[in-house]
């Protein structure tokens, strides 16, 4: 048995994270400040009641003390999430993010915790565009496509070479990371962060880089935690959901329980430590596709809001390779249709409030949609 410290552990993933951990046996221990965006002003109904909850924040050094106490291993999730808020909240990104993972280390570090392992939340969002090949050319690791081009409604991503459209392939952990928004670069900080201090002073640390996560907790209120919620949000209050581009645009969406299951895998395991790993299932899924499926699931007559605009930053295809946390056992085990159905179920009895229209609206207060 482990005594087991969550940052973030109230949260989506890692109060799935927390079910787990008290499954197997831990003590487990979180530290949440319990964001109202996330939250909505009131603790889950969902926290485990056999783990030991301290609200207060990564950034503070009083709360810091009594949560590592005694700890052993630390999960960190704590983090703000949100691609398109993160542009113009651009000092709270960096400081929950970025600082607030300084701080962290610093005082492990400082204070001599013995902490033995830590797994620390990455994201697929600080590869930027995925990786693409051309038939003539080879592979490819494009920036982002040129305003001019998106403006033509030109959206598959072009060759720099030869001008053909590459074809996507999966991503995997060696590719260029070319982070295209802030909250890319503050998940790209604490991933670095976390690697160098556990090389420098030998705590065995993994990076899990997790794509479209999706499932039941995920805050229908919150406008900025995940297509699936976005989606199922305006569903639910009989409005269409719309999409950016022409909705064939893809991402490798994998279920919360699987996302618990590598976390597991890699506390386990020392095969895999000083590394970043991919969490996904090596799929593409087209945007629209996830739009019409949950459409479909809620029983509701909405046909997806096909927009033809872009956002700012916005990447065209990233789905993962996820070969080498296979090596450890991973293996995806919820399809798609039945991970939706799942948060399906789980969302018909969620109260909620539609904040997607505001949230929409910020971006054209900031130019950040065309």
């Amino acid at each position: 048995m482990k005594k087991v410290l969550v940052t973030g552990g109230a949260g989506f993933i890692g109060s799935h994270l927390v079910d787990r951990l008290v499954k197997e046996g831990h003590s487990v221990r979180v530290l949440d400040n319990f964001q109202p965006q996330v939250h909505q002003g009131k603790k889950p109904e969902y926290l485990n009641k056999e783990a030991e909850y301290i609200e207060g924040d990564v950034r503070k050094e009083p709360d810091l003390k009594k949560a590592l106490k005694d700890v052993s291993c630390l999960f960190h999730f704590a983090a703000k999430v949100g691609v398109g808020q993160s542009m113009y909240e651009i000092e709270d990104y960096v400081s929950c993010n970025t600082y607030g993972t300084a701080v962290l280390l610093n005082f492990i570090v400082n204070n001599k915790v013995p902490i033995k392992k830590i797994i620390a939340a990455s994201s697929m969002s600080i590869y930027g565009e995925g990786q693409y090949a051309c038939g003539k050319c080879g592979e490819k690791t494009p920036y982002l496509r040129s305003e001019e081009q998106l403006k033509k409604k030109d959206w598959e991503v072009l060759c720099s070479d030869c001008g053909s459209i590459l074809k996507h392939i999966p991503t995997n952990e060696n590719k260029k990371l070319l982070s295209t928004s802030v909250y890319a670069l503050t998940k790209k900080d604490q991933e670095e962060l976390c690697l160098i201090i556990g090389q420098s002073f030998r705590i065995p640390t993994v990076c899990l880089r997790f794509f479209n996560v999706y499932g039941p907790r995920q805050s229908l209120s919150n406008p900025y935690t995940g297509a699936c919620a976005i989606f199922s949000s305006r569903i639910k209050n009989n409005k269409q959901p719309f999409i950016y581009e022409d909705g064939l645009q893809t991402r490798d969406f994998i279920d919360v329980r699987d996302i618990a299951e590598a976390c597991i895998l890699a506390m386990k395991s020392s095969d895999v430590d000083y590394r970043a790993l991919n969490v996904g299932t090596g799929k593409a899924v087209a945007i629209l596709e996830v739009a019409e499926t949950l459409s479909k699931l809620y029983g509701k007559d909405l046909k997806p809001k096909v927009l033809s605009k872009f956002r700012v930053g916005d990447i065209r295809h990233c789905y993962a390779d996820i070969s080498s946390i296979s090596k450890i056992g991973f293996k995806p085990k919820y399809a798609l249709k039945q991970g939706l159905g799942n948060l399906v179920e789980w969302g018909k009895k969620e109260d909620f409030v539609d904040k997607t229209d505001l949230a929409d609206k910020k971006l054209d207060e900031f130019n950040l949609k065309i």
